[in-house]
């Protein structure tokens, strides 16, 4: 059996994809200062470190107003680069300057999209051991897949968007689709991401079993589910 036996009898697994398949923060933080060096000359390490924590977790308000329908795609990148570029001082405007930021962005980040290592070795048991799997996203369908095949992962044919379904995580739906999809049942059907509350407990929630993907270390005060430090972890020994 591919998956360790402390997690049950599963029969099938979906995974988030950014930062749990993908290394989204490395494309994310690359990009951005490929497009906004010649805007902070000189910043030193820890004032990029700074810019790009700004941009990929401490606006994230943006990105939830995006889910919300209440921004487009390309305006919540925007207000985040602004956010992040402001706080150095620089006004990006609403202008040229904004547009050639965002386009070069958009642009180049796709490129920088890889895999985490702890990926395939994970896929490949599941291949041998014939358990399906797929991935569930809180993103619009087609922009993942075109991630997930720049990223080397494109056998992961079952995908679940935002717009599959047309509610995002945690609303149990668009968990239910990536099981409906697997042909799987919920209780047999592990799901894994690096987001506590959407990936290990909205999917607990949604009775599949949830997993937290805890890379970083993070302590979380009084969480009582199940918390891996790398995808490995999931695989027996």
């Amino acid at each position: 059996m591919a998956i360790d036996g402390s997690f049950g009898r599963i029969r099938g697994v979906l995974f988030d994809i950014d930062d749990t398949l993908v290394d989204l923060e490395f494309s994310m933080t690359t990009a951005l200062r490929d497009v906004s060096e010649h805007l902070l000359p000189g910043l030193d390490p820890a004032g990029w470190e700074k810019f790009g924590r700004i941009f990929t977790h401490e606006t994230t308000h943006y990105y939830d107003r995006y889910l919300a329908g209440e921004l487009t795609f390309n305006e919540q990148r925007l207000l985040r680069g602004r956010a992040a570029l402001g706080h150095f001082g620089v006004d990006l405007g609403d202008g040229e300057l904004s547009h050639l930021w965002l386009s070069e962005y958009s642009r180049l980040q796709p490129s920088y999209v890889r895999a985490f290592e702890d990926v395939a070795p994970v896929l490949d048991a599941l291949d041998a051991a014939g358990i399906p799997y797929g991935a569930v996203s809180n993103n619009v369908h087609d922009y993942q897949r075109a991630k997930l095949d720049s990223a080397g992962l494109s056998r992961i044919t079952v995908l679940v968007g935002t717009d599959t379904v047309g509610v995002p995580k945690p609303d149990p739906a668009i968990y239910l689709e990536g099981v409906r999809r697997l042909g799987t049942a919920p209780g047999d059907t592990l799901y894994i991401g690096d987001n506590r509350l959407l990936d290990a407990d909205g999917s607990t929630a949604a009775g599949l079993l949830g997993v937290w993907l805890n890379r970083t270390g993070e302590t979380a005060e009084g969480f009582a589910g199940r918390e891996v430090d790398s995808l490995a972890r999931l695989l027996a020994a």
